[in-house]
């Protein structure tokens, strides 16, 4: 059977008509593009992903519990010296990384461009996200006398301006050999009938598989084999957006050291009850964090003999893996969720539909669903105003007003020590 014929009974099996008659309108060279597109979807992954949408999500509330943490604020000068130290060591050896999940657009912001390359309007003169975040790892490097590899995930939607800005801006000064740029994966759009969207190209339309696919692109890329070519023991994983992201907090890292965990990671104690964060717990008796959708709204208001919410650590995406867990985590596939958008798509009469209405599932993993394959998480609890000012929505909560007084508050504070 040829390529085409395969990729019909393909598309007939899972009632994707409407692609196969969009077949025989392409060109050679379109068509060609399609079916290398049809044939490296996996279709029952997708159906099985769209089915999972009808199902309501069941959360046992007798298998959560609470987590144990530790509070930086509260560490002993013994316990802190003694982390600070561990944490140094190993970076000062070379044998740790970053990676920083630069996927999405600027388009919550009003920004038209990837988001990395947003300019937050601090000092006067702004700086750019990604500058932010070189700053934080130049830091590093002239204190432990190193040069921290920096590895940026992109979408493939922004791959290419991504990689444009940071070559016109020269890296920020960064050295440009200590940079890996790679792409993580992506995920077929599917509308409330179960038929796979199309793009204007005439290909299927397809997303970034969310933050938990960074394990997998890490791997299939070739940086987790990089990374190891290196010698590269620690790796930290965070985002874009944070301004105020510790990339190489020595505390953390000497934390999880000390504690013989594979992965760790920092929290802020939930601002309230019913913030809309997700937030660590065990769950049948692994780390997890359960998102605050599907928190129960007793439990999300239970407190401990302290008056501490019991539910509390909300994770800021600031994680810490051994290369071995990461290893684990790339090649576990991670349960999806799914996400009801407004997405536009060419119709059977090749004419674009704008929709007004959210009319389409994109299915998402999270990066924290990887933590249920471990035993344990070493948790150190930071303080908002140190380490957690995300730049994500236009106004209000999160937004560039909110991130710029956080930031100059903090290094005003710093500038006084």
């Amino acid at each position: 059977m040829d390529k085409e014929q395969e990729a019909i009974e393909i598309l007939k099996k899972y009632n994707q008509n409407h692609i196969v008659n969009l077949l025989n309108k392409l060109d050679e060279v379109k068509k060609q593009e399609l079916l290398d597109q049809i044939n490296r979807i996996d279709f029952g992954q997708i159906m099985e992903l769209y089915d999972n949408t009808k199902k309501e999500i069941e959360i046992k509330e007798n298998k959560i519990e609470s987590i144990d943490y530790l509070d930086k604020a509260k560490l002993s000068k013994e316990q802190r010296e003694k982390f600070d130290t561990l944490g140094e060591e190993l970076i000062r050896s070379g044998k740790y990384a970053v990676v920083t999940m630069a996927g999405g657009q600027g388009t919550r912001l009003g920004h038209n461009g990837p988001k990395g390359t947003f300019k937050l309007d601090v000092y006067g003169k702004g700086k750019y996200l990604f500058e932010i975040l070189k700053d934080n790892l130049e830091e590093a490097n002239k204190k432990y006398d190193t040069v921290i590899p920096w590895y940026i995930m992109t979408s493939k939607e922004n791959n290419q301006a991504t990689v444009d800005f940071l070559e016109k801006h020269n890296y920020f000064g960064y050295p440009k050999e200590a940079v890996t740029i790679f792409t993580q994966s992506e995920l077929p759009l599917v509308d409330t009938e179960g038929k796979l969207l199309i793009s204007k190209d005439m290909k299927i339309k397809e997303a970034s598989d969310g933050n938990g696919g960074t394990y997998s692109s890490l791997r299939a890329s070739g940086s987790l084999a990089d990374m190891k070519n290196k010698g590269i023991k620690w790796v930290f994983i965070g985002g874009v957006d944070n301004v105020l992201l510790k990339m190489a907090d020595v505390t953390l890292l000497g934390m999880a050291i000390d504690k013989g965990v594979q992965i760790a990671s920092k929290s802020v104690v939930k601002a309230n009850p019913h913030e809309k964060v997700g937030v660590f717990c065990k769950m049948n008796g692994h780390p997890k964090v359960i998102e605050y959708a599907e928190l129960p709204e007793k439990m999300a208001e239970e407190v401990d003999s302290d008056g501490e919410l019991k539910y509390g650590e909300s994770h800021i995406m600031c994680n810490l893996y051994t290369i071995d867990a990461i290893e684990k985590a790339s090649k576990e596939p991670l349960i999806y969720h799914s996400a009801f958008k407004k997405n536009s798509y060419i119709d059977e009469n090749g004419k674009e539909v704008v929709p007004s209405e959210p009319n389409s599932y994109k299915f998402e993993s999270f990066i924290f669903d990887a933590f249920e394959f471990f035993d344990d998480i070493a948790i150190l609890r930071g303080k908002r105003e140190d380490d957690f000012a995300p730049v994500k929505n236009r106004e209000g909560v999160d937004s560039p007003k909110t991130a710029k007084e956080l930031y100059e508050k903090f290094w005003n504070r710093q500038n006084k020590k």
